[in-house]
């Protein structure tokens, strides 16, 4: 069966029902329909308040190797593990990134899960869920619409059209909205100046969002959100527009944590969803902190390997929210493997590429550890995959100390992962006491920059021109120097380049612009052709995507 038909034969639970088995009242939830809800305004001082201290549980990062197009089960991976640990006695929650309709109906079709490994219900999470993404978009582009009024109502503020840094967002990739023109039509439609989309994963708002601990803090953060500067390079927020209340009302309902469950009736939390190779990546740390809160063990994944989303995890969303991880688990698969071993004949032995492509899988393991942090690897079972390539990579886990587990949660749900739950266990034991952050607070911009290409990609440096130079300079005179950095970079390798694959070596890492993200909290550098906003491939996942008479959906996966 595909996905979306094992997703639509699952017994669901109630939701209510779902929501006792974490302490949470029915009275305490905003029902959405059966199966969803969010959690009501309140239940966060009723339940004593989100700690933002040591962990209740144990935190587990569910990270991977430098995936493949299709990528390689991060989100299987996260929902199988905490299935398996529900199975084996403890009591685990996942926290899941919020789907954006751009993979969707772009190259990967959906993002709930796959096989007997997903969160459901499967068709609601792709395809709007609660409303949340598109609270994000309006709020978003209201900010946008403050901005260009302003403009036409004389521009109090002085604001230097040609350094205007808040452009427009979407949640879809559209190629052809990156860079536009806006205020055509004479005077009456406003001022005319260059412009352009991003998705609205890339937002500013989103980010603010999925870091903010409350209405009241997302409120303020929104309000620095720098949307230009005058002449004279002075910043111009967005509480100086005078809408950060409007902005905030947008998103009364979308801060509350979703609530869903997975196939096998276990609480699942999905909130938030920035893409790690243009924004960082995770999803809220309000319901991280949650599950961290009401279970043993808290399930959360970063997105894309572990150079992107397990950087950022560790190095903006762990800094500002004060989170430790106790353990992570880099997911890893046999093709994807032989893909960066270059492996292209099936008629020849897999071997030689699969030790060559272990590469791979050795350096974000050894990424992984810079950060004090003991690693697991879950690798993920593929129907073509043999015995003797699984044993393989296991063995050489092995020799590295780390502890590789065969995992078939996508045939077998969370029966299929309960190795690797044990090890998760028994490897969280020791704590987050040697977790430490890549880069103090206090380290130069640009060095910080170049301390992620080095000691992550193993770049033998970054190449910068004197105005970007300019740039990081003046985000420190602005009282920006001690935010982290968050690298917009190819998914698909380690360098900035998506044609060089398992681990590059002699290359830098060129960055193109720098843009700094004041309500968020760090600095942006853009590298190498990366887009903010994506376009859609040659044949989109939406040219499968269907929907019948009697209104059940097909094509998502």
């Amino acid at each position: 069966m595909s996905d979306i038909e094992i997703a639509r034969a699952a017994k669901m639970l109630p939701i209510q029902d779902i929501a006792e088995k974490i302490g949470i009242a029915a009275e305490q939830l905003e029902q959405y329909g059966k199966y969803k809800a969010k959690l009501a305004v309140g239940f966060n001082q009723h339940s004593g308040g989100i700690s933002s201290a040591a962990n209740a549980g144990k935190l587990i990062l569910v990270t991977a190797i430098t995936p493949t197009p299709a990528g390689e089960g991060k989100t299987t991976t996260s929902v199988g593990l905490c299935d398996a640990l529900n199975r084996i006695g403890k009591k685990a929650i996942v926290a899941l990134r919020e789907p954006s309709l751009g993979p969707c109906f772009g190259i990967k079709g959906g993002a709930a899960g796959g096989g007997y490994a997903q969160v459901v219900p499967m068709e609601d999470i792709n395809l709007h869920f609660t409303g949340d993404f598109h609270a994000m978009t309006s709020a978003h582009n209201l900010l946008s619409a403050m901005l260009d009024n302003h403009l036409h109502f004389g521009n109090a503020l002085k604001l230097d059209t040609r350094k205007i840094a808040w452009r427009r967002v979407v949640d879809l990739n559209d190629r052809a909205l990156r860079n536009v023109i806006i205020g055509l039509g004479g005077q009456v439609n406003g001022v005319p100046r260059e412009s352009g989309f991003d998705i609205t994963v890339a937002s500013e708002i989103m980010a603010i969002f999925c870091l903010s601990n409350s209405l009241a803090e997302l409120k303020e953060r929104i309000g620095k959100i720098i949307v230009g500067y005058t002449a004279e390079n002075e910043p111009i927020v967005a509480a100086q527009l005078k809408c950060t209340g409007a902005l905030a009302a947008l998103l009364k309902d979308a801060i509350k944590p979703n609530l869903v469950q997975t196939l096998e009736n276990n609480p699942a939390f999905i909130h938030g969803g920035p893409f790690a190779n243009i924004a960082h990546g995770c999803n809220s740390v309000q319901a991280t902190k949650l599950a961290l809160q009401l279970a043993d063990y808290a399930i959360t994944e970063a997105g894309f390997g572990a150079d992107l989303g397990a950087e950022k995890f560790f190095n903006i969303k762990c800094r500002q929210a004060g989170l430790k991880p106790d353990a992570v688990v880099i997911v890893a698969t046999v093709r994807a493997l032989k893909y960066h071993g270059e492996f292209s004949n099936e008629r020849e032995s897999a071997f030689p590429a699969l030790s060559a492509g272990f590469a791979n899988l050795r350096k974000h393991i050894e990424n992984v550890q810079q950060f004090g942090v003991p690693a697991v690897v879950a690798v993920n079972v593929f129907p073509t995959d043999t015995d003797e390539e699984i044993d393989y990579i296991i063995k050489r886990c092995a020799e590295l100390g780390v502890k590789a587990s065969r995992c078939e949660h996508w045939a077998k749900g969370g029966a299929g992962a309960e190795e690797l739950a044990h090890y998760v266990a028994e490897t969280s034991k020791a704590g987050s006491k040697n977790f430490r952050l890549l880069y103090p607070d206090e380290m130069p911009l640009l060095q910080k920059i170049e301390t992620v290409a080095t000691k992550i990609y193993g770049a033998d440096g970054i190449t910068v021109d004197k105005k970007i130079q300019d740039k990081l300079v003046q985000f420190e005179s602005l009282g920006f120097g001690h935010f982290p950095v968050c690298m917009a970079k190819t998914q698909y390798s380690f360098s900035a380049d998506a044609t060089l694959r398992n681990v590059p070596k002699g290359f830098t890492v060129p960055v193109r612009d720098v843009r700094v993200a004041a309500g968020a909290g760090f600095v942006v550098a853009l590298t190498g052709e990366i887009m903010t906003m994506p376009g859609l491939s040659k044949s989109p996942a939406a040219e499968r995507i269907d929907i019948d008479d009697s209104g059940n959906i097909t094509g998502l996966f």
